[in-house]
């Protein structure tokens, strides 16, 4: 469909909702068969943004113009947060008419300094919002408390901190998907065996707040099931980009322990420790990670990792420029706390999962 100038277009409805351009013309124009969940998803978002046909005009007229600074971490081709960028790239092409500018700013996950450098340099730009994923929970309390003081909005995506004044937030609720891969990890898992729990080094000493979550939710199950007695749980913290020393730490817990039966890490790259195995002749441990990552897809495929567990990153940060987009230009009220799907993927039903065009 050609862009009208001076109308939203049905495509930018239809993205916001997630269904077809098809579907959302049938619900303007009642007419032909739509889903009850399609019907609802479409109108919800026409409320939203109290669609009318010169919405985009009355926006355009305005001389007011926004500034986004999305706070992530820099990543490396086909890492987790390279699809984070992707949803903030969209929505920065898609809500361009509205005046608003969608900056990305990078820090390094591993060191709680360049998070709170980064975002002290953030105040140059005069940003008139903050979307952020806050790997660090004190770090980012300061800066919330601060956005918070000189009246900035601001959101989070991937995981979420409390207590604070945030606009929303899209992501897992993570201590459930923690509490899931429990779940999936202790099925026809033989008695008194050894697992593996797997984490990365980070400069600061604590874990990022989404993986520390996940791991609380694993030790929930652990506990509420009654299988402290039944396993054994075996922590080793490995560093990024030290292929050489993480290899002779996980074939040294096989040494001392060769009755490790599975393992788990909490992050992204879960292909690591699949290469790591595969390379260690220990291949046949059941291995559950999270994200897909054309690495880890691959591994799974090939047999070496038994369960994902997804988040739809792209979502996460497409909708949240979206949300603030809605807050601070039409004055709307979004939902604050808006979890996405928990997806369980498995070698049998991965391909579905990819192929899948909404």
């Amino acid at each position: 469909m050609e862009k009208a100038k001076g109308k939203i277009r049905i495509k930018d409805i239809a993205r916001m909702a997630g269904v077809s351009e098809g579907t959302v013309d049938r619900v303007l124009h009642q007419r032909g068969v739509v889903s009850e969940k399609s019907r609802k998803a479409v109108k919800k978002v026409l409320e939203e943004i109290d669609y009318t046909p010169n919405l985009l005009a009355r926006s355009l007229a305005s001389k007011k113009k926004y500034r986004f600074i999305c706070l992530f971490p820099a990543y490396n081709k086909g890492e987790y947060w390279e699809s984070i960028e992707k949803g903030f790239r969209q929505a920065s092409e898609e809500f361009n008419n509205y005046k608003v500018e969608v900056m990305i700013e990078y820090f390094d996950q591993f060191d709680s300094s360049s998070f709170l450098a980064t975002a002290k340099a953030v105040f140059v730009y005069n940003p008139d919002a903050i979307i952020m994923a806050p790997v660090f929970r004190q770090e980012t309390i300061l800066f919330a408390r601060e956005l918070t003081e000189k009246k900035i909005p601001f959101s989070f995506i991937d995981s979420m901190v409390e207590n604070v004044e945030f606009t929303s937030y899209y992501g897992q609720h993570s201590l459930q998907s923690g509490y899931i891969a429990g779940k999936l990890l202790f099925n026809s898992l033989p008695k008194e065996s050894k697992i593996l729990v797997l984490h990365t080094y980070r400069k600061g000493g604590s874990g990022s707040i989404q993986t520390e979550n996940r791991k609380k939710g694993f030790l929930q199950y652990i506990e509420e099931n009654n299988l402290k007695n039944f396993c054994e749980i075996l922590s080793i913290e490995i560093i990024e980009g030290n292929d050489e020393e993480n290899m002779r730490l996980i074939r040294n817990a096989f040494i001392q322990h060769p009755d490790i039966r599975a393992a788990i890490t909490f992050n992204s790259k879960v292909h690591r420790l699949a290469k790591y195995f595969k390379n260690l002749s220990h291949s046949d441990i059941k291995l559950i990670g999270y994200d897909v990552l054309e690495e880890n897809v691959k591994c799974m495929k090939e047999g070496f990792v038994s369960f994902l567990i997804a988040q739809r990153p792209e979502k996460q940060a497409y909708c949240a420029v979206r949300d603030m987009s809605f807050h601070l230009i039409f004055d709307k009220e979004v939902n604050k706390i808006n979890y996405v799907p928990i997806d369980i993927l498995m070698k049998e039903n991965i391909d579905y999962y990819l192929n899948f065009n909404e």
